[in-house]
């Protein structure tokens, strides 16, 4: 039997050039910047808006398919084109990430509550949609603390928004902390076409198409061409309580519960 020698193999591994590892780069930048635009993207949670659904610290994946794409699904948003491509109208009930109205390179995210031609309004701290109250039923008090460290307590409930275009009721939780203020006793709202009314699911606690102010802050209509994605689930949720130097504590701060927990 003859053995191999391998200095004599022919098939020396060819080092590669700088030229290439750039290329290699480049690529991968491509297919992450595409799947990045044409299917999901990542988002976390900085603030309390949507307490309890959605809680701070939550990281989310959203899915950039669902309402079409809008120059908004594209990395640092190029004005390529306007409207949508394939665009679809929302669902009442989703949770859906979109640009907010006075600074289109800030994401938003609430509940969709309203689409064209539908009326709102709050009474009493009470929806009602189309001259209907939206049913609720309370699941007791609640507390959690949002971004600053401070409790938000109130009362839980469970809400259920009549479904649209044949899809069936969104049942979800919100958050009350009070029946008073402008945001719990407003005009009726009429939802113009192209735009939809958003709503945090904590609802003292959400600066939201209620307000409607030309003040270069309020909400107000969201235009659809502003929808971003759909959130679908929570795929990691961490508490930053203690100081970042304490990695001992860092598995306490996962909120383990809360992993893969779906939009509702």
């Amino acid at each position: 039997m003859t053995e191999m020698n391998p200095e004599a193999s022919p098939s020396k591994r060819k080092e590669d050039t700088p030229l290439e590892i750039v290329r290699f780069v480049a690529i991968w930048i491509i297919v992450l910047m595409a799947i990045r635009t044409v299917f999901v993207e990542p988002f976390n949670i900085p603030s309390a808006s949507m307490i309890p659904t959605l809680q701070v610290g939550d990281y989310i994946v959203v899915t950039k398919f669902d309402y079409g794409w809008s120059r908004f699904s594209m990395p640092f948003s190029p004005h390529l084109f306007d409207g949508r491509i394939w665009g679809t109208t929302p669902h009442r009930g989703d949770v859906a990430v979109f640009r907010y109205t006075q600074n289109n390179s800030i994401d938003y995210i609430k509940r969709i509550i309203g689409l064209p031609g539908d009326h709102i309004q709050m009474r009493a701290g009470e929806l009602y949609l189309n001259g209907t109250l939206v049913p609720r039923q309370s699941l007791g008090a609640y507390s959690v603390m949002d971004e600053n460290r401070l409790p938000q307590t109130g009362i839980r409930y469970l809400e259920t928004l009549p479904g649209s275009a044949g899809a069936a009721p969104v049942t979800h939780q919100i958050l009350k902390q009070t029946d008073e203020g402008e945001q719990n006793d407003t005009r009726e709202y009429v939802v113009p076409e192209g735009y939809f009314f958003a709503m945090g699911d904590n609802r003292d606690n959400s600066g939201d198409s209620r307000f409607q102010r030309d003040n270069g802050v309020d909400l107000g209509y969201v235009p659809m061409v502003n929808l971003v994605g759909k959130a679908r689930f929570v795929f990691f949720s961490y508490e930053a309580v203690h100081p970042l130097w304490q990695f001992w504590q860092w598995p306490l701060e996962i909120r383990w519960s809360h992993l893969f927990a779906t939009m509702h």
